[in-house]
């Protein structure tokens, strides 16, 4: 215990690289999200989804600040292995007291108050770690000091939401998780938070994209349940795949030139990217991924239950299609901050997704679960096309030249 305390924190290098104690830290991230699925399709509703999105938010913000302390000193070696290991702790109770975060009622108000003191717990961990590894580092103590202040700043209503429960606790997360990620959006501009290693910055979102999109594969089974496995069950378990193999591939199309491009940076502009293009351009994508889940359960759910008639209501389309429309937006919001390129076609790939959610309304759910699909394999193959005539046309120029 004496060595964990006299420990140094250990600097990582230009070429680091996501460690196994930080995939196992994304374990527990993982049993949030199932745990924000399974809450939203126990009852889907236009408010359960606005809740569901703000406790997404509230996890990505806890997983954005350790994986910004793991590219900045490494997390698997001493006093902040132990720090982190407390909390994985915390996301964990955070994860699950999440179905009762907004029960409402005679002593409901314990759970809320569980969830808002975990959260503070994690965050103070991050910053008092921060505090320590910045020792020396005037820029970054600077910015610690600047996202401090938001932060406490945000509990503020965190706490008084908890206690008071109903709408008004909504409003008032919905106003904390506001100042906390605009606050760290400030106190980027101001001072800047230094990327040490690119490769592992873009390594570790391109990480929890897929951990997220592993979530559409685990709603099949949570949807069909026990119940006998039948043909059409098994034809919408193929299509959900493919949705997740189309999304992966419109992603990772897109996150190696994006990783280059913050390899080129340096200084604040590298820092500048970093905070933009994957704080806070990655969460549409994975709460877009999260939405896609949600509606792949409920139209397993259905088909497990036989019913062959449309959508029994708006709340599956609206998650399948308008996640689908979140996570391209995120997408191209990713590309143009990074890269600074965007094509018309990334562009508008999520304005022609939001037409499809009518559809998508009145369709049986297979069948809109196949549209989904053929929407997203025709825009892959298009996007797959303008890249091979893009390089063809370098070709020919530079042979000209």
């Amino acid at each position: 215990m004496g060595r964990i305390f006299r420990s140094r924190p250990v600097a990582t290098a230009e070429t680091h690289r996501t460690t196994l104690f930080e995939i196992f830290f994304d374990l527990v991230f993982v049993f949030g999200l199932i745990r924000v699925t399974t809450f939203m399709s126990e009852r889907p509703s236009p408010v359960a989804l606005t809740q569901g999105f703000l406790v997404l938010l509230l996890l990505w913000i806890s997983w954005v600040v350790y994986s910004w302390l793991g590219n900045h000193v490494r997390i698997d070696v001493g006093l902040i292995r132990a720090g982190v290991t407390v909390s994985m702790a915390a996301v964990f109770l955070v994860a699950l007291v999440i179905p009762d975060a907004w029960a409402t009622g005679p002593g409901t108000t314990r759970q809320r108050l569980i969830l808002v003191l975990a959260y503070v717990t994690l965050r103070v961990i991050a910053l008092a770690l921060f505090h320590w590894v910045a020792a020396g580092n005037r820029q970054l103590s600077r910015t610690i000091r600047l996202y401090a202040l938001s932060t406490a700043l945000s509990w503020i209503p965190f706490v008084l939401g908890a206690l008071v429960g109903g709408t008004a606790q909504l409003l008032l997360w919905a106003v904390a998780l506001t100042i906390d990620m605009g606050g760290g959006v400030v106190s980027s501009v101001l001072s800047g938070w230094p990327v040490r290693s690119p490769s592992h910055f873009a390594e570790r979102h391109s990480l929890v994209v897929i951990i997220a999109l592993g979530e559409s594969l685990i709603s099949v089974a949570a949807g069909v349940g026990v119940q006998r496995i039948r043909g059409p069950i098994l034809l919408a378990a193929v299509l959900t795949l493919a949705v997740t193999v189309c999304l992966y591939w419109l992603y990772s199309s897109t996150a190696m030139a994006a990783g280059q491009a913050l390899m080129m940076e340096s200084g604040l502009r590298r820092a500048h990217v970093g905070a933009n293009a994957y704080t806070l351009a990655h969460f549409p994508l994975l709460a877009g991924t999260i939405y896609v889940a949600l509606g792949v359960e409920q139209v397993l759910a259905g088909l497990a239950r036989e019913e062959s008639h449309g959508i029994s209501d708006w709340m599956p389309a609206v998650a399948l299609f308008g996640g689908t429309a979140l996570f391209l937006a995120g997408r191209a919001t990713f590309l143009s901050l990074s890269v600074r390129c965007l094509r018309p076609g990334q562009f508008v790939a999520p304005v022609v997704a939001l037409p499809l959610l009518p559809a998508g309304r009145y369709l049986p759910g297979l069948a809109a679960l196949g549209l989904l699909t053929a929407f997203l394999a025709v825009l892959l193959s298009y996007e797959a096309r303008t890249r091979r005539s893009t390089r063809v046309r370098h070709v020919e120029v530079s042979q000209e030249s």
